[in-house]
């Protein structure tokens, strides 16, 4: 690499620290094979659930040359957003709810990618170089080619692992034309600890580096749009968005300093340790209000009431009852299903009650199931 490449790659790692980034790495334009089949061999076992997109465009997430056959390197980026406070410190309060770290300020899609942008385009200028810019929402393998350009190394957990920045790094890449030289990989440092495995609430590793979706609590709460496993819901506890506990127990989040956060990831005071209460009376309107700007907007009002009566079930606050009975009018079938659920876990007595009023004019098969299952919960109890 010449002079003039070199003095190019110095620059634009202080552009990238001045637009708030605090991990930088360049990998080169292709992915080893191993990573693919890692992939492949995960969708085969059906482990990413609904998140069909993943399956539709393996090959291009696979390896950047087949998304863009020009790319000759991967700029890796990565932004702190350590939490203020270790989010377990807020676990089981009752009549609150936990949102995970990374969406209590603003949506990192927005912010990374704006200055990925500005990068990008400096990059373009100075380089006489193609550039695109990704962050999670095209088919790109951001935590493998993280830590091909030496970021961190996939922990246990499955995500990023940074010895300086902890488990609290959000990704972003820029894929080029330019020929850059590539860093050293990270090497795995996780050792023996399996504290993230073994914090995990729903046991959604079935071994190291190996995480199910299906049974994750970040995949339940966002991205499964439909009744939840009634098997996994106690295990949820009183996570409503997200979940941390894999990430916040990790050892080396000891290094990792809020100070170092970007500052649009601050926690706004309203989405720490909300009250269930509040929650559970949002509207369409309320809710779009209330997430405005944050990336929880993304999932909808009725999936996000869906969790938040969860929550309400496993939190066993009485003071909560009505307003989970109203919820059993709610148009959304998904919402009315959850409710059966919580009133079932906070006053059996109210859900024999309800049942003989309701499930006649029931109409969804969905929530007719959930009466049906909540009764046969109800004799079980009785027994």
């Amino acid at each position: 690499m010449n002079r003039d490449k070199t003095n190019l790659v110095n620059i634009l790692e202080g552009r990238a620290k001045s637009e708030g980034f605090v991990a930088f790495g360049i990998a080169p334009g292709h992915l080893a094979p191993r990573a693919g089949e890692r992939l492949r061999q995960w969708l085969q076992e059906g482990c990413h659930g609904e998140m069909l997109w993943m399956e539709s465009r393996a090959d291009e997430r696979a390896n950047p040359e087949i998304l863009w056959p020009d790319v000759k390197s991967v700029i890796m980026l990565g932004m702190s957003y350590a939490p203020p406070q270790d989010p377990m410190v807020l676990a089981d309060q009752g009549d609150r709810a936990r949102i995970s770290v990374y969406a209590q300020g603003r949506d990192y899609h927005d912010v990374v990618k704006g200055a990925l942008k500005r990068l990008a385009g400096w990059l373009a200028h100075e380089a006489d170089a193609g550039v695109k810019v990704f962050v999670d929402t095209a088919p790109v393998m951001e935590k493998a080619l993280a830590q091909t350009a030496g970021l961190g190394w996939q922990g246990k957990h499955s995500n990023v692992v940074s010895r300086e920045h902890g488990s609290w790094l959000f990704l972003g890449a820029i894929y080029t034309t330019a020929e850059l030289e590539p860093a050293i990989a990270a090497e795995d440092s996780c050792g023996s600890c399996s504290a993230c495995l073994d914090i995990c609430p729903t046991n959604a590793f079935p071994a190291p580096y190996r995480l199910d979706a299906r049974r994750c609590i970040s995949y339940l709460t966002i991205e499964h749009k439909g009744p939840i496993d009634p098997e996994l819901r106690p295990l949820m506890g009183d996570h409503i968005y997200g979940c941390d506990d894999c990430l916040a127990v990790c050892p080396w989040n000891k290094f990792a300093e809020a100070a170092a956060a970007h500052k649009a990831f601050l926690p706004r005071a309203e989405l720490v340790a909300p009250q269930i209460a509040d929650l559970l009376t949002l509207d369409d309107a309320a809710f779009r209000k209330l997430f405005s700007g944050s990336p929880i907007k993304r999932i909808g009002r009725d999936r996000f009431v869906r969790n938040v009566l969860i929550a309400a079930g496993n939190g066993g606050n009485a003071g909560v009852i009505a307003q989970v009975e109203t919820l059993l009018h709610d148009p959304a079938p998904v919402v009315r299903g959850a409710a059966i659920w919580a009133l079932s876990r906070l006053s059996p007595e109210k859900l024999d009650r309800r049942r003989r009023e309701l499930l006649a004019d029931e109409q969804d098969p969905s929530v007719r199931a959930e009466w049906d299952i909540a009764a046969g919960d109800s004799e079980m109890t009785a027994r």
